[in-house]
Parts: C-alpha cells; structure tokens; sequence
C-alpha cells in the first residue's frame, strides 16, 4: 500500500527514497540526514548518496535517478546554477528538496554580517586543525590499553576495567582531535608511576553495571572460542573490580562516567563537557 506519492507502506514499516546531493562528500548530510530519521523508528530511508557533484553532466545523472526512484532531495550545493536546476527540477517531480546548511548559515551571516563565500567543502581543507587530529589519532593508537609513556602530554586519560569502552572512546575522541589515552585497571597491577600527579590531562574513569560487563565479556570469550570457567566472568569477581574502581576515582576525585546505557558518541560527548570544564578550571 502506498502512503503516498513518496512512501511506501510495508509489513516491517514505512520505506522512502532520500537523495543526497553534495559538492563535497556528503558527509553532512549523511549525518544530519540520519540525526532526523533516527526521530522516526517505524521509518526506514532507502539512501542514495551522490558526492563531489560540481557539473552539470554529473546533475542531469542526479535528476535521471531522483526521477526513477522519487523520494524526499536534501543537498549542499555552493553552485548557484546547479543548484537551481535541481530545484527546478524537482519541483517539476513534485519532489521535496532541503538545502540543509541554509537556516545555519543565514543565521550567521546576519549575526556576523558577512556572506558565506560559497566554497564547496571548505571545511575540508588540510589546515591545521586537519593534522591536529591525524596526530590526536596517532597518539590514541600509540597510548591504547596501557601503552606509551608521554601521558603527561596528553588531553585525557581514560581509566576503566575490562571492556568498559576505553578504546572506541578514545579513538572517537582521537578523531576530534584530542589527545586520548586509555589505561586498564587490572587486578593486581600498580597504575603508572605519578598518574595521580598530571595536572595537564583530564583523567575520566568509566564504569558500567556488573550485569553489562559480564555480558561483553562472555560474548568476547565465545568470539575467541574460549570456553573454560574463568573468574573473567565471574559475577563476584566483576563486582569486586567495579568496586575498586569506584573507589580509586573517588579517592583522587576523578569524574567517572556509567557507560552502561551511552552510546560511544554518548560517553565521548560527556568526556568533552568534562574536558572544557577541566581546562576552563586550569586557566582560572
């Protein structure tokens, strides 16, 4: 059954066409297009993404598809002609087109009084703020699970038990460009020497319930073919970890952070609250 002209109705939900046009690489609308969606569960869209479309051979292919296969045309395009052809043409096709950057950048060349100057994917430029985070990464990958040893230059430090996320957290973080390192907190084994010192480096302990480490933990047993009773399972001896953990943040006033029902982007986005409080607290 057909919802509409648009939208298709069928037994796992409703499906639709999104056309996603870009001069760049579509990165953004990718996000923002899979942000809004993600506000309607029972809605799955069938993606089509056209990236670094910048003439007009490569739009008449756009609208050939978008005419095939109608569905809802969200685009950035700085190109004042192709853009009217695309809008032209789906307004021919009777097909909704959002240009998604443009409320954001009315908005700020009224408050900063200047246009936007209409570069195609300016924020991809290789500046500075580029290799800083290819080094952030570099660093994240040197200092993974309690390696390298120049903590002292670092932005974060992550501290956690066995599979509390440390390392997709870190490496999220390493892609912001901050300089991320995660460190295991293991039973029996001492903390690296003057941690507790570090003035610099915001150190962030993650925790989770029992109940959530345990079962990471076996479905990474299972997936190493390990099957074997171990303690690395056991419901006391997991309890008693998160419980030394606790207590080690506590006494030296770290922040932690449940990561239990976060996502990684969750738990990173809260790393970096911390992160500016922390700095702001530094410069004060």
């Amino acid at each position: 059954m057909t919802t509409s002209g648009l939208v298709q109705s069928e037994a796992d939900g409703l499906h639709f066409h999104v056309h996603m046009v870009s001069d760049s690489t579509g990165e953004t609308l990718m996000a923002v297009m899979r942000a809004s969606v993600a506000q309607f569960p029972a809605v799955h869209p069938i993606e089509h993404l056209f990236a670094l479309v910048r003439s007009p051979r490569q739009m008449d292919r756009v609208l050939d598809h978008i005419e095939a296969h109608p569905g809802v045309v969200m685009f950035t395009l700085v190109n004042q002609d192709l853009r009217r052809t695309l809008e032209d043409r789906c307004a021919d096709l009777r097909v909704p087109a959002v240009a998604v950057l443009d409320p954001i950048e009315a908005t700020l060349s009224g408050l900063l009084g200047a246009p936007a100057q209409g570069k195609a994917g300016a924020q991809r430029v290789l500046d500075a703020d580029y290799y800083r985070r290819i080094e952030a990464m570099n660093y994240c990958m040197a200092h993974d699970d309690g390696q390298g040893e120049d903590l002292a230059s670092a932005d974060v430090i992550l501290l956690g038990i066995s599979r509390t996320s440390k390392t997709p957290t870190s490496v999220y973080l390493g892609n912001r460009g901050i300089r991320t390192a995660n460190i295991p907190l293991v039973p029996g084994a001492a903390l690296p020497e003057g941690l507790e010192l570090l003035k610099k480096p915001l150190i962030v302990g993650l925790t989770a319930s029992p109940e959530r480490i345990i079962q990471i933990r076996r479905n990474r047993l299972v997936n190493l073919g390990e099957e074997a009773p171990t303690s690395y399972v056991d419901a006391d001896t997991v309890k008693d970890e998160l419980i030394h953990a606790r207590r080690l943040f506590a006494r030296h006033d770290w922040p932690s952070i449940d990561v239990t029902r976060r996502s990684i982007e969750e738990t990173a986005a809260k790393v970096i609250n911390l992160l500016t409080e922390h700095r702001a607290a530094l410069k004060s």
